[in-house]
């Protein structure tokens, strides 16, 4: 039991969000040194103090009014479920907290007590979120606006000029569509982004608890996750940067001649740090290793290929890659054996933030098949999926040779 009290009171003291203990009165009975610092306070402050201390006056009456009731039906849940709840410090400073709020009792006696986590970074992350988004609709609107009254100049103006017309109604959907992804971009950004940076920011905060050489180790397990999550951020950024050019119609294919067997083995090189445990890259060619194609746009397809079978497997299962270089094309394989996708999502796979309802719980955008599709097209070539659940996937892509003379007479 001394063993036990000792841990416990080690968490009690060393754990990085605030705890507060309140006896059946609303009275202070113990704080943690977290919490001394998050409100600028001794303890002799505090002791013996009511609760509302830490409340900005404004709430003072309704916080005894919900404190009592509380205490009549005690039980564990989160504090203002649906409000945005503030602290305020010493010195008058307000600050906005999360609170999480549980009950026990100690001789007859009952106690609340709250924990208490400083919101303040992720409020305004939220708020940067949400001015985005405004701004991004308000310039939208106002495209939107500039090319509807060019529309209607023209249409008095010029009546035979249908082409252009039609030109710009395509142009007008085409900005529509552009608005919609901005829209999912700043939705699906604002709730993507919450994992990896709350990650970051812990992180952050527990590399300065370990100051000493011999915890190493322990910076590097969280300087490692810090790396994971800025990845995880950059991955979500480059797809939604490919998709708006995609879009735009800003992707130029740029057609080289260079070694396809140098490429994937490269490819697979940068993915071994991702593998899963016991997890195997096994590649095979036929033909010529020379081809002419556009190697960015390859790199690209492969990356995004290889990623989700890696991800969607499970350990210890090998990943296959095959390519061939034959008369009339040059093919590429990808074949795992995780999760598969049913007939029914095999429908909708490229579509732009289509995810299969058996990934809901994998980290995704929904984006990287809608890619890899685009790319493939317009390199002219064709994409098949071949997948059954729970035994795994397998992606061809096929691309059409283009000769190096048809390219140079077409440039």
């Amino acid at each position: 039991m001394e063993q036990v009290k000792k841990i416990s009171d080690a968490l009690f003291d060393n754990v990085s969000v605030g705890i507060i203990i309140v006896n059946s009165i609303g009275e202070i009975s113990v704080v943690n040194p977290f919490l001394l610092k998050q409100f600028g306070y001794t303890e002799a402050e505090l002791i013996g103090k009511k609760i509302e201390i830490l409340i900005p006056r404004r709430y003072k009456d309704k916080h005894e009014h919900h404190r009592d009731k509380y205490v009549a039906n005690a039980h564990s849940r989160p504090m203002g479920l649906g409000m945005d709840l503030h602290g305020v410090k010493k010195d008058g400073t307000e600050f906005p907290v999360e609170i999480s709020l549980s009950t026990y009792t100690v001789n007859d006696k009952q106690y609340a007590i709250a924990f208490v986590s400083d919101i303040t970074i992720r409020k305004r992350s939220e708020e940067a979120l949400i001015k985005l988004n405004a701004e991004l609709e308000q310039k939208v609107k106002e495209r939107t606006q500039s090319l509807s009254e060019t529309v209607e100049q023209l249409e008095y103006q010029i009546k035979e000029a249908q082409e252009k017309d039609i030109q710009l109604r395509e142009a007008l959907e085409k900005e529509k569509d552009l608005n919609e992804l901005k829209s999912r971009f700043v939705s699906l950004a604002s709730h993507e982004f919450r994992t990896p940076l709350s990650t970051v920011l812990s992180s952050i905060y527990l590399v300065q608890k370990y100051p000493n050489t011999e915890d190493q180790p322990k910076r590097e397990k969280h300087i490692q996750r810090i790396v994971s999550s800025v990845n995880m951020l950059t991955d979500i950024l480059n797809d939604f940067l490919s998709v708006g050019k995609i879009e735009e119609g800003k992707i130029q294919v740029r057609y080289q001649t260079f070694d396809i067997r140098e490429l994937i083995n490269s490819m697979i090189s940068e993915m071994q740090p991702i593998l899963r445990k016991g997890q195997k890259i096994s590649y095979f060619h036929t033909g010529a290793s020379a081809v002419f194609l556009d190697p960015a746009l390859l790199k690209h397809i492969v990356i995004n290929l290889i990623s989700n079978a890696i991800k969607f497997s499970p350990e210890n299962s090998p990943i296959k890659i095959f390519t061939d270089n034959n008369d009339e094309r040059v093919e590429l394989s990808v074949l795992d054996s995780g999760m598969g996708i049913s007939l029914e999502d095999q429908e909708h796979l490229f579509e732009r933030f289509f995810r299969g309802k058996n990934v809901t719980n994998v980290q995704g955008t929904g984006l990287g098949l809608h890619i890899v599709g685009k790319y493939t097209e317009l390199m002219n070539g064709t994409i098949e999926c071949k997948s059954e659940l729970e035994k795994g996937t397998e992606f061809i892509i096929s691309l059409l040779k283009k000769e190096i003379n048809e390219h140079n007479t077409s440039d």
